[in-house]
């Protein structure tokens, strides 16, 4: 063990929600060769989820105004034996480099730096994005990668967790945290947005840092803001919202980043197709407005194509998660798993709610549904008897085609996103393996690792961490 314990907490003037301890800053860095277990994992798990998310949130007196701007740590649970390791450490990105001098040098989701207009338009045209890279991770070749939604995705150790630098630019000025994985070529497809006089949306291809292709692109006058998008087997989709920015504002404008869109449901949601094997936008579709982080799949049936999203009715759920608002309350919007149906030849979109329970941060069996019919979706949820209703502490399971949902709750717990980990045998069922997901425990502000049944979602085990984890995005498991 490496590293004292330390948690930083900002003085308070009202009691806050047990949940809060969450959204505080972690400066500790440990290496436990083991954790304590409650219960037990199964043997066959053998390997390391490596998690992701902001856990600093402030750079001396000023703090950072969003959860999405914290600064970016990796943590690490490895498994053999039926013992459980841990490790964490802060991304070394240029953010956090500039951070430990004192201030803030790059622009974040919603924090600024101050500039002078002149600064700002240079930016523009000559971008210093920040790489503080605290979303999301990924494997690329034979490197791994975490990602934000600027284009600059830094590779890490994943042994020691060292940062060892930016591992390619993307094409574009606003990128996905979420590309996907195609194994048939074995490329990572993602897309960015290009703003400017012609601004763009770009699907690319990235093999490893060097052979990136383009593979088709589609003009867009006022941009969305799309977090993630969706992979069929053949097509890549990307679903509009109708928040929109002129990227003139974000050239000459005052605001921080995302507060320069502007929510227009006049617009629509446009839902854009892309023919990946022949390189272009075969087809665009307007469906009624609404907002997502999420998407859980998508993939081609019956002549229309079927895009499944944890989606919310307006994009207010940014506004509910600056820190001052989060740390007294929880959002008051609920993300349903929606669906759309968009026909291959024709133009009307149907919609369906195909479950009312609250889904965030949804995970399904990746590696055999992706792009593919699937029946099971794992995330987050808020349970009715929890002690704050609206924000989540329970975990969820929606089967899409009856309906039917199971839950795993435990009072004044709050779980992260759920790692499916599907087991080893060939001739497995589709939620036949385990659920990981980090847990603040509000109770005496410590987290621990839970090991789920994905099926049942009965619990098979815990290992505690001597501190709190701040709440964080995303984590793969990598065997």
């Amino acid at each position: 063990m490496t590293g004292e314990v330390t948690t930083m907490y900002e003085p308070q003037t009202a009691p806050r929600p047990a949940y809060a301890t969450g959204f505080t800053t972690l400066d500790s860095e440990l290496e436990l060769d083991s954790l304590p277990l409650q219960g037990s994992i199964p043997e066959w798990l053998n390997g390391t989820l490596v998690r992701n998310g902001p856990a600093k949130f402030e750079v001396g007196e000023q703090p950072l105004r969003h959860w999405f701007d914290g600064l970016a740590m990796l943590h690490k649970f490895s498994f053999g034996g039926g013992r459980v390791s841990y490790a964490n450490r802060f991304l070394r990105s240029n953010a956090y480099r500039e951070a430990e001098r004192g201030r803030i040098t790059y622009s974040e989701f919603a924090t600024d730096p101050c500039r002078s207009l002149f600064k700002r338009a240079a930016t523009l045209f000559r971008p210093t994005p920040t790489d503080n890279c605290n979303v999301n991770l990924t494997r690329l070749g034979d490197e791994y990668v975490a990602m934000t939604e600027l284009p600059l995705p830094i590779a890490f150790d994943p042994e020691t967790l060292d940062t060892i630098g930016v591992a390619f630019t993307a094409p574009g000025q606003h990128a996905t945290a979420h590309p996907h994985h195609d194994p048939q070529r074995g490329e990572l497809i993602a897309y960015v947005t290009h703003f400017g006089p012609r601004s763009e949306y770009r699907i690319f291809a990235q093999r490893d840092r060097t052979h990136q292709r383009r593979i088709a692109s589609a003009r867009v006058k006022e941009p969305s803001y799309m977090h993630s998008f969706a992979l069929a087997e053949r097509y890549a989709i990307l679903v509009a919202f109708p928040l929109v920015v002129n990227p003139l504002r974000l050239a000459t404008g005052a605001r921080p980043f995302i507060e320069n869109y502007e929510w227009k449901p006049e617009q629509g949601t446009l839902v854009l197709v892309f023919d990946r094997e022949e390189g272009r936008l075969r087809s665009q579709h307007t469906a009624k407005p609404c907002f997502s982080f999420h998407h859980v799949n998508a993939f081609e049936r019956d002549s229309e194509l079927v895009i499944d999203m944890a989606a919310y009715d307006d994009a207010s759920i940014i506004d509910s998660l600056y820190m001052d608002r989060v740390r007294s309350a929880p959002p008051s919007s609920h993300p349903r798993l929606l669906r759309y149906r968009v026909p291959l030849e024709g133009s009307d979109v149907g919609e369906e709610i195909l479950s009312e329970t609250y889904l965030e941060l949804p995970r399904i069996d990746y590696t055999q549904r992706n792009g593919r019919p699937y029946r099971y979706v794992w995330g987050v949820g808020a349970h009715p008897d929890g002690d704050a209703p609206d924000f989540v502490d329970q975990l969820v399971k929606i089967d899409v085609e009856s309906g039917e949902t199971l839950s795993w709750f435990e009072p004044g717990c709050y779980p992260g996103e759920p790692v499916f980990v599907p087991s080893p045998k060939p001739d497995r069922a589709e939620d036949d393996g385990v659920l990981l997901s980090v847990v603040l425990d509000g109770r005496d502000a410590r987290s621990y690792l839970l090991v789920l049944r994905a099926d049942s979602l009965e619990e098979l085990g815990r290992a505690g961490v001597p501190h709190h984890i701040p709440f964080g995005f995303h984590g793969q498991y990598f065997s």
